[in-house]
């Protein structure tokens, strides 16, 4: 059977079976397409461990984006998209060489973004503090907005993409909320106080009839807020702030993170309210119990006492 044909079917298991999201589907294509296009696969029985092997070789002496060569990760998504169809092709009894020959390469620890609790104090009043100065009824409500979108984050864990698929027709009385998340699974987060005071007054400051809960742009040109128009605010308040290290969306995610973990959540707790699909997502964590490790060893081991 010819390749371009078993990939159109397994595009579409992708997007319609499993459920997976457009882009998702579009990473698929573009991995497969690449490997097909430069190991000259035509049919299945073309696809083996000599032509993979030939073709990881090729990927590693590729450059990469401010790199020598390309990341160990990209490399990795390759192969996690070559061994999902295999996998499909095995699911659909059309023989092929098993996906478990795929092994993905070891990657280096991941390192997170984190920030002191004192600057993530400076981020959050940053929006605050410039909404008292302001004496601009429009930008006076884009600073309530800000504030609303830091604290949403901060409260929930929320990823930004999910933040910015959020409607305002949210029910600010009651304490949880549910989001739809990586692979479209449902989950709920918590709205802390804070998080559902600053959410009322920004919706109180709204004078539009617009569905979504954040909206970016002029006011007579409002559309839905996008990841890329949150972390530009985020950025221009980390300068307000005077933070000196890089902070994202997703570096609010950390902090949501290491405070629970810091204050005795177990980890699976955690690992549900990131939405993380594995455990071994969540481990990235986990080093931030280092400072309780310490205190037990200074407290503990024998060599440490007087």
């Amino acid at each position: 059977m010819p390749i371009e044909v078993v990939k159109r079917q397994f595009l579409e298991y992708v997007e319609i079976e499993r459920g997976r999201a457009v882009k998702t589907v579009e990473n698929y294509d573009h991995y497969l397409s690449r490997y097909f296009t430069r190991m000259n696969i035509l049919s299945v029985e073309d696809i083996d461990e000599q032509s993979i092997r030939e073709f990881r070789l090729w990927l590693n002496r590729q450059p990469g984006t401010n790199t020598a060569s390309m990341k160990r990760r990209t490399q990795n998504y390759y192969m996690i998209a070559l061994r999902a169809f295999l996998k499909f092709l095995r699911k659909r009894d059309i023989a092929a060489i098993s996906p478990e020959k795929i092994e993905l390469a070891k990657l280096p620890e991941r390192q997170i973004d984190l920030i002191t609790s004192t600057e993530l104090e400076r981020l959050m009043q940053a929006p605050r503090e410039a909404f008292k100065k302001e004496k601009d009824q429009d930008k006076a409500r884009i600073y309530l907005r800000d504030c609303a979108i830091l604290e949403l984050l901060f409260s929930t864990g929320l990823r930004v993409s999910e933040l910015c698929s959020l409607n305002a027709d949210i029910d600010l009385t009651r304490d949880e909320l549910s989001v739809r998340g990586k692979g479209d699974k449902v989950r709920v987060v918590f709205l802390s106080p804070a998080a559902k005071n600053a959410v009322r007054e920004y919706l109180k400051a709204r004078n539009d009839m617009e569905e979504a809960l954040f909206v970016d742009g002029r006011p007579h040109k409002l559309h839905r807020i996008i990841p890329r128009d949150v972390q530009r605010h985020i950025k221009s308040y980390v300068t307000r702030a005077g933070i000196t290290s890089v902070v994202t969306p997703h570096t609010l995610r950390h902090a949501f993170a290491t405070d629970l973990l810091s204050n005795g959540a177990d980890i699976r707790s955690v690992q549900q309210l990131l939405g993380h699909a594995s455990i071994n997502t969540t481990q990235i964590y986990t080093h931030i119990t280092d400072a309780h490790l310490r205190e037990i060893h200074k407290k503990y081991h024998s060599h440490n006492r007087d």
